[in-house]
């Protein structure tokens, strides 16, 4: 995907009167196919179910093929008739004048934090901005291309120093010098669409008053670079951006991501600003739910940031993300939740480490099988789930064209062979890094943020 700096987005808001349908009935609806899925794959999976049970129990193969095709199929259902169902409601005005701060945690961003400020500079929002860059004990330029921003850019920044190690030390160390009602994450290395500031206050404008946050859409900015970027674009462009709108739908968005987000500044500073913890946007965006409080997500809030471009790295993103979610039900169990959805949406959390472990250890192996023509436990009923998920990546795909893409005059990169090794091989790579970063959670490994 690539960032456009000369756009001129038209509104997003559907003309047409349609028929409003509550998102209480579009939950119990979607739950309701989901079940019928599942029934109807539990029917046909009878002859593979006994055939398996006869070599490993009857347990044991329940336990294996629920991971492996009935929970992700009944997933899948649930949110493919969710993505059908779910309509963005229009903004009820696309040019909000509220006055915003951005904070933004450096640590060793000479070469990105100069450009990030650029693109902020560029923003078309109406209301007063200010940057806070908080350097995090660089040892690099950092701070010399951030006083540079502050000679040659238009808008207010400051600059503040915070030398104990921590992303979240930094940011709760800005968060005492805000004054402003609304607040905005932003990593040193993402840059925003001139549109993105100005849709993501008018999401929150837009929204009822219990809404606390609401996190932005963010896509690939390096993703020419290798295969590895070229996977996690179609990751964050389908995946990511699936997950979050289902969330969004059932106003729960599990995660006000760091790298882009809005705050209302006194829900904040409410719950303590961010946690010491290695996920420090679930926690927060967990502890703001708690409150009773909602979370939305804006697709048209779109950034682009820096994925990581070698696999070593890659694992320790993907694992420190495993540990932030386990961090997170560590910290807020989900029926602890108030609400319905939240209840739901992180009660889903509590089955992705059993789902990750039966895809490592008996999906990956059952493919090697099959190989040699043992399909005890992939074969051809596995497949069942497939076509739900290209079904649903293929929805999405052209929701993000005609709704996100085509208003902001961006384009889809060509990315043909990313797509096809990410639809067939990026859950095998992606369920092992999970697994290694429960691991790291349950014995308490020593945590590295970058």
């Amino acid at each position: 995907m690539k960032p456009g700096i000369h756009s001129n987005p038209t509104p997003f808001e559907v003309k047409r009167k349609e028929r409003y349908v509550p998102v209480i009935a579009k939950f119990w609806f979607s739950h309701l196919f989901a079940l019928l899925w599942l029934c109807f794959s539990f029917y046909l999976s009878l002859p593979w179910l006994h055939q398996l049970a006869e070599i490993v129990s009857l347990p044991l193969a329940i336990l294996i093929i629920g991971g492996i095709s009935y929970l992700p199929g009944y997933m899948n259902a649930f949110l493919l008739l969710s993505l059908i169902l779910d309509k963005q409601p229009a903004f009820k005005n696309e040019f909000p004048t509220e006055q915003v701060t951005v904070l933004i945690a450096a640590y060793n961003e000479e070469e990105q934090i100069f450009e990030t400020l650029s693109y902020l500079d560029k923003q078309d929002y109406q209301g007063k901005m200010q940057a806070i860059v908080i350097n995090n004990g660089s040892k690099d330029r950092t701070v010399a291309e951030v006083e540079r921003a502050m000679k040659e850019l238009s808008f207010p920044i400051e600059l503040m120093h915070e030398d104990k190690q921590g992303k979240f030390h930094a940011l709760n160390l800005g968060l005492q010098a805000v004054k402003t009602p609304y607040v905005i994450t932003l990593d040193a290395d993402t840059l925003l669409h001139p549109s993105s500031i100005r849709y993501l206050v008018a999401r929150m404008k837009s929204s009822p008053e219990e809404v606390a946050a609401v996190a932005g859409s963010v896509l690939v900015k390096n993703s020419r670079e290798n295969l590895w970027t070229k996977l996690q674009e179609w990751d964050y462009f389908l995946g990511i951006a699936s997950i979050k709108r289902l969330q969004g739908l059932y106003q729960g968005t599990l995660v006000a991501q760091g790298a882009y987000s809005l705050y209302k500044t006194d829900c904040l500073k409410e719950v303590g600003g961010w946690p010491d913890a290695i996920g420090e946007d679930i926690v927060l965006t967990w502890r703001l739910l708690q409150k009773n409080w909602k979370v939305y997500f804006e697709p048209l809030a779109v950034s682009f940031t820096e994925v990581p471009s070698t696999l070593k790295h890659f694992i320790r993103q993907r694992a420190r993300w495993a540990r932030g979610m386990i961090e997170g039900l560590n910290e807020v169990k989900p029926w602890k939740q108030p609400q319905l959805y939240v209840k739901y949406l992180t009660g889903v959390n509590l089955a992705m480490p059993y789902l990750d472990f039966t895809y490592t250890f008996f999906w990956i192996p059952g493919l090697i099988l099959a190989f040699f023509g043992y399909f005890w436990i992939v074969g051809p009923m596995t497949l069942f789930v497939l076509p739900l998920t290209i079904l649903s990546y293929s929805i999405l795909f052209f929701y993000q064209r005609k709704y996100v893409f085509n208003p902001l005059n961006l384009r889809i990169r060509k990315n043909k062979f990313g797509l096809l090794f990410y639809i067939l091989g990026y859950q095998m790579i992606m369920s092992p890094i999970s697994v290694y970063g429960y691991v790291q959670e349950t014995f308490r490994f020593k945590r590295k943020w970058k």
